[in-house]
């Protein structure tokens, strides 16, 4: 029934490996969380946290010796559940499969280059009332035909406007967006678009808000304006995107259909490689993690035999 009727939801997460072939797993909890928040709007059963945690606990402990321990170097893990009933009939389904997959993935601890935005207004990626808080499977089919808008335009991604207005910024196909406002009085402010019900509640988006309060940076979840950005004279000195995969990458120019706008300098900003790197070197278990996001693995099963799955139905 997925196939036809879109009940199929995901998560994404990392795990990093440490000494002695063991690892740790990013925000697990918080990712079981949002899956559940995610299946309740698509009206799929829940998933107890703990077997949602412990099965990624089994993969994470087949898999991690895979991944060298040189830095750089993580495994993606992707939990998913789908509709697997045989039927044809519009309703929810009866069955349901949950599995993880999980790839090796190498990244730079560098700040990568900044990449240039497209911003479409003959599609939307989201409305109020929509699926746009939840990962599902149909709000990535829906973004593709804006990133191949944006490739042509010359970009690499599209950074979605407002269904209603096409004036506020909301995220890109899969990476939420942040921008550095210099005040005033010569102090930075670092805001990301309100969560309205439109915009996937990012792990790594919570996660640089709080490393940036911590380093005391004014931060603000408010509505966002493009032309807040884009006008000659915004204040506006540097802007990112932030996911799962790609962990922060810089944004340094902003196009729509009246033009390109370059943001500061045209140069990954020196905020936006701070925060990076934190980030970065606390998952890397290079630096205390005093927020407690990093989960062990530990080296033996908690319990004998299949992972448990009750779910409601």
């Amino acid at each position: 029934m997925a196939l036809h009727y879109g009940q199929a939801i995901f998560e994404g997460m990392k795990a990093f490996p440490r000494a002695g072939g063991m690892g740790s797993i990013f925000r697990p909890r918080r990712c079981a969380a949002r899956f559940n928040k995610s299946a309740a709007r698509l009206e799929m059963p829940p998933l107890p946290a703990d077997s949602f945690i412990m099965a990624c606990e089994e993969l994470v402990r087949t898999d991690i010796t895979q991944v060298p321990v040189s830095g750089g170097q993580c495994l993606y893990l992707r939990p998913f559940m789908i509709a697997t009933e045989a039927s044809l009939g519009l309703r929810v389904a009866d069955e349901y499969l949950f599995g993880i997959i999980a790839s090796p993935l190498g990244y730079s601890a560098d700040t990568p280059g900044g990449i240039a935005v497209w911003c479409p207004e003959d599609h939307i990626r989201a409305a109020a009332g929509g699926t746009g808080d939840a990962k599902c499977a149909g709000n990535y089919a829906a973004s593709l035909v804006g990133k191949a808008e944006a490739a042509r335009h010359g970009c690499e991604e599209a950074l979605w406007l407002d269904a209603a207005e096409h004036r506020w910024l909301e995220e890109l196909s899969a990476m939420n967006f942040f921008c550095v406002s210099r005040r005033a009085d010569g102090t930075l402010e670092l805001a990301s678009p309100s969560l309205n019900g439109t915009i996937l509640d990012g792990h790594t988006r919570d996660s640089l808000l709080r490393l940036a309060a911590r380093q005391g940076i004014r931060t603000a979840e408010r509505p966002v304006e493009l032309a807040e950005v884009t006008r000659p004279d915004s204040s506006v000195v540097e802007a990112f995107a932030c996911g799962t995969g790609v962990t922060v990458i810089p944004i340094t120019r902003i196009v729509t259909r009246h033009g390109g706008h370059q943001i500061g300098d045209g140069r990954p900003g020196s905020l936006t490689a701070r925060l990076r790197g934190e980030l970065i070197a606390i998952q890397e278990g290079r630096i205390p993690d005093d927020y407690g996001w990093m989960h062990d693995v530990p080296q033996e099963l908690t319990v004998s035999g299949r992972v448990p799955f009750a779910p409601s139905l």
